[in-house]
């Protein structure tokens, strides 16, 4: 049975908005699929042997799943993962693996490169010029570069605070970042999980963003608020005009 919302949001406690990023804003599968396109294109033309590597989806996993074993202390930060796969497959290939750096700049600039959801901007014009908006992630986004920073108070990502999201602390960083107490704060994100358990248990108010229709299938405690998408989320305040 899908879950229907019982209780709503209190405008009237809000004094801040926390905001996932990832499927929250845009899609980041699509995102993700062009930058590793542009990684493939420029080692290709600058470590060739490993490009070859590279195309052996199987190893590629295989090195990724190794990596993320030897450093599992350091699963929040997808940047440091992804360079470290990099420089495993340029040794492998046996091309430079001073190459390593370059090469994620390559794949980082085009994460940077996000298509918006229609409903993203409209959203963010309006909460930002009434509350602070900080971005709670647990990818490697970074809002300014993708062009956004301007509706942005403050940004807390897993990699800047070394715990990543349901952790109950970069929710509470949230809050102390927006200035405020975690009651005083909306979460907003797609992930029942990472984003609906863990500020349920900072003790914030929380929309949950569905896009996709999923069934809730987290704790008894449930979000405050479910919405489909971001306009029908901003329509609770009376003076959003789409």
């Amino acid at each position: 049975m899908r879950y229907s919302p019982t209780t709503m949001i209190d405008i009237s406690q809000i004094k801040a908005i926390s905001l996932d990023l990832d499927d929250t804003l845009w899609p980041v599968w699509p995102t993700i699929h062009r930058a590793e396109a542009v990684l493939t294109a420029w080692l290709t033309v600058h470590a060739p042997s490993t490009a070859a590597l590279s195309a052996d989806a199987e190893l590629k996993k295989a090195v990724r799943a190794e990596i993320n074993a030897r450093h599992a202390d350091r699963a929040h930060d997808l940047s440091f993962l992804r360079l470290q796969s990099i420089r495993a497959l340029l040794q492998q290939a046996g091309d430079p693996v001073h190459l390593a750096e370059p090469a994620f700049e390559a794949f980082f600039a085009e994460r940077q490169r996000v298509d918006l959801f229609d409903d993203a901007l409209p959203a963010l014009r309006f909460w930002s010029q009434r509350y602070p908006v900080v971005a709670l992630t647990n990818g490697n986004a970074d809002v300014h570069r993708v062009g956004i920073g301007q509706h942005f108070h403050a940004s807390v990502s897993a990699k800047s605070l070394g715990v990543a999201k349901p952790d109950l602390r970069i929710f509470l960083a949230g809050a102390e970042a927006a200035g405020v107490a975690p009651h005083e704060v909306l979460h907003i994100g797609d992930d029942a999980h990472a984003d609906c358990v863990g500020a349920l248990a900072a003790g914030m108010q929380v929309a949950w963003l569905n896009r996709e229709g999923h069934e809730w299938l987290g704790s008894d405690t449930r979000p405050h608020l479910e919405v489909r998408d971001l306009h029908t989320l901003c329509a609770c305040w009376p003076e959003y005009v789409l």
